[in-house]
């Protein structure tokens, strides 16, 4: 069985760590340099940055940034934020980037991920999905400890997630679901989803997000949005089916450690490295 993983992740802008609720409201979270070398000396098993800004002015900082950790962090790290061409894949990844994350582009020009896919390989490929729940299912719905989905009522009522692009303020009309049926088919070699209901929050991930697209695709999903304490990860990992979590908040704040995630998850009998 392959490990879960555990990965911080930090939202860069103009060089710092930054951290929200629901996409808004940041605060400075520290250096991306030297948090990534931390987070790897804690046993973290990748790193994502996303550069939130995305603005040309801003790419060579983010450029910088990459090549600072390349030289001080030795664990794979994803690099996503405005990226529109292959070009700029190859900038960063020559710059020291294993995998890119694309997601307003991809949806705007999907031939990029297949492109990506063929030029750089589906590993270096990363798919990140802004979710936003658009239509729920009735209140009484709720998970069983077994991680099986309870209905009462209304059978035919389903949840619709659709897909957001510019940092979360663009609506697509795509639904998430169907869109992670179609990245992967375009070559894509994994998925970071992201709740956006859930961002920041802390109150834990959207276990039916999670399980509905990991049900529907055989590559990596990453969950993302809601981490606020360890049995929010083991629920993301067991209950939605992910192959890797991750979180920002509760990593940079130090409500919990890299460390901790992982002797806590192998206790509950979940594969990881240690």
């Amino acid at each position: 069985m392959l490990s879960k993983r555990i990965i911080p992740c930090l939202d860069v802008k103009d060089g710092r760590v930054v951290k929200g609720v629901n996409f808004v409201n940041l605060k400075d979270a520290g250096d991306p340099v030297e948090q990534a070398f931390i987070y790897a000396e804690e046993g973290a098993d990748e790193i994502v940055f996303l550069d939130i800004t995305a603005c040309v002015e801003n790419r060579e900082t983010i450029l910088q940034v990459v090549r600072n950790t390349a030289e001080v962090v030795f664990i794979p790290f994803t690099v996503g934020g405005g990226i529109r061409s292959l070009q700029e894949m190859r900038n960063l990844l020559k710059s020291g980037a294993d995998k890119v994350s694309i997601n307003t582009a991809a949806v705007e020009n999907p031939s990029l991920i297949k492109e990506g896919a063929e030029e750089f390989g589906s590993q270096c490929i990363v798919v990140a999905i802004d979710a936003k729940l658009v239509s729920p299912l009735p209140a009484n719905t709720s998970f069983s400890f077994r991680g099986e989905l309870q209905k009462s009522g209304d059978e035919g009522q389903t949840k619709k997630w659709e897909v957001f692009t510019y940092g979360g303020r663009k609506p697509t009309g795509i639904d998430v679901l169907e869109w992670a049926e179609r990245v992967e088919s375009l070559g894509a070699g994994e998925i970071l989803l992201t709740s956006m209901d859930k961002d920041g929050t802390e109150d834990g991930y959207d276990l039916e997000l999670i399980q509905e697209v990991s049900s529907r695709v055989n590559i990596p999903v990453i969950a993302s949005g809601g981490a606020g304490k360890l049995e929010h990860l083991y629920e993301a990992l067991t209950i939605g089916k992910a192959d890797a979590v991750l979180a920002a908040s509760i990593f940079h704040y130090g409500k919990i450690s890299i460390k901790e995630s992982k002797k806590y998850l192998r206790r509950k009998g979940v594969t990881v490295r240690i």
